[in-house]
């Protein structure tokens, strides 16, 4: 009897190790889903959001949008490998609460052994890569027509440094906001990504002025085959962005999975009924306008609510950004030129705040943590939507202010009229 007691426990003591480190051995199923979900969230910026934006400026400017998201594409991946990786993601020692340390500086310490969680370590640089990429890429949109490509490449650069990266780590890397006593949720980025990124471009809108000839000639679309073309890929490259989030092939990755189809449609057809009723017409641009509001409202909850709260952020998503980029828009007389806010602002806040509600267990969500009340989340919502507001709106004020005053951002008024394809690039999208 003793004999078999002592092979159970030496059976028992080897297999601890295994079931105590589990979550440290490589996945191959984990891996080879965040290898595509990598690739995925890279598809939304080149090609989806820059044919997305193409098709919606005028054909004199189609080429100047694309080399912009192009562009930033591979300046962020640098800076990403040189120090941004490190500083949103290792351990900032004392100053951990705010930004994280420069211990992987050129990533110096991964190595193809590396391991985050059950994936290799280069697997979830990357994947954070691609989303240090869309997040200016999405400001494009703000000032598009009317900005110096070398002035758009100093903003960046220097945005993403101090003010993405530092939000990035206070709500993913272990800093502040992920310390409140209420930790605020945003599963793939409703505050880090779009909300960030849309208070930056109304800034930037604003302060760059209106185009010239804004409200007093037509500025219409000069391509929506290829604004739908960008829609369908931003849609097919979300589940990456919002699936991926979980860095695991699961179950959880599933539902991400599911709500975001959800709500995307729902926002799709919303935005669709409601300019029906108003206008007498669906069209391609509002339809494709509300499934990217969709998309971005569920982002931040998607790893947290079920399809009832999915079909709730969607409808009222679809209503929100239709106002914020009609109504509100209209009333302010700003010129976001392909409504970034209006979109990713308006439809960010909605989703950050609705995920305070929709993660109830009793709405179908995965339930508040212990002792967490809807008011106690609601409020932690709101904090994280307020910080990132004030944080990325008064910095990009004063980045801006200051590359106005050393190397101006507008392109001249002569450059403008002509277009920035030519003036800027010196190439024609379209043959004459």
């Amino acid at each position: 009897m003793m004999h078999y007691k002592c092979k159970i426990i030496a059976l028992v003591t080897l297999l601890l190790p295994t079931f105590a480190f589990a979550e440290d051995v490589l996945s191959a199923g984990d891996t080879a889903w965040m290898l595509t979900a990598t690739a995925l969230v890279l598809l939304m910026t080149i090609p989806g959001l820059s044919l997305f934006y193409a098709g919606m400026v005028r054909s004199k400017n189609v080429l100047s949008v694309m080399m912009q998201c192009f562009a930033i594409t591979g300046m962020m991946s640098i800076l990403w490998v040189v120090y941004g990786y490190s500083l949103a993601f290792s351990d900032g020692g004392s100053m951990n609460s705010w930004i994280g340390g420069l211990d992987n500086f050129m990533l110096l310490n991964i190595t193809v052994d590396s391991l985050s969680g059950t994936i290799p370590e280069t697997v979830f640089m990357t994947f954070q890569m691609t989303f240090f990429i869309i997040t200016p890429a999405l400001i494009v949109g703000a000032f598009a027509e009317r900005m110096k490509f070398s002035a758009m490449l100093w903003f960046m650069a220097i945005w993403g440094t101090i003010v993405y990266l530092p939000i990035c780590h206070w709500v993913w890397g272990g800093g502040w906001l992920s310390q409140l006593s209420t930790e605020p949720l945003d599963f793939a980025g409703g505050t880090v990504v779009h909300i960030n990124a849309a208070i930056a471009g109304l800034v930037a809108s604003v302060m760059i002025g209106p185009r010239k000839g804004y409200k007093k000639v037509l500025m219409a679309p000069h391509n929506l085959t290829f604004t739908l073309i960008g829609a369908a890929l931003l849609w097919v490259g979300w589940f990456g962005f919002n699936a991926g989030s979980e860095l695991a092939a699961d179950g959880t990755a599933g539902m991400a999975m599911a709500v975001t189809q959800i709500a995307a449609a729902m926002a799709a057809l919303t935005w669709m009924f409601l300019e029906w009723i108003r206008h007498g017409k669906p069209s391609v641009l509002g339809i494709a306008s509300g499934a990217v509001g969709g998309l971005v409202a569920i982002t931040p909850a998607s790893g947290s609510v079920g399809p009832t709260g999915a079909i709730a952020i969607g409808f009222a998503a679809g209503l929100g950004c239709y106002w914020g980029a009609t109504v509100l828009k209209n009333k302010f007389n700003y010129d976001d030129s392909l409504d970034v806010f209006g979109v990713h602002g308006i439809g960010g806040i909605i989703g950050a705040l609705l995920t305070g509600v929709f993660v109830s267990a009793g709405l179908g969500g995965v339930g508040f943590g212990e002792g967490v009340t809807m008011a106690a989340q609601l409020g932690a919502q709101a904090i994280s939507v307020i910080v990132t507001l004030v944080w990325s709106g008064v910095l990009s004020f004063i980045i801006l202010k200051v590359i106005d005053k050393l190397i101006g951002i507008r392109v001249p008024e002569e450059e403008e009229i002509e277009g920035l394809d030519i003036t800027s690039h010196d190439e024609r999208g379209y043959s004459l």
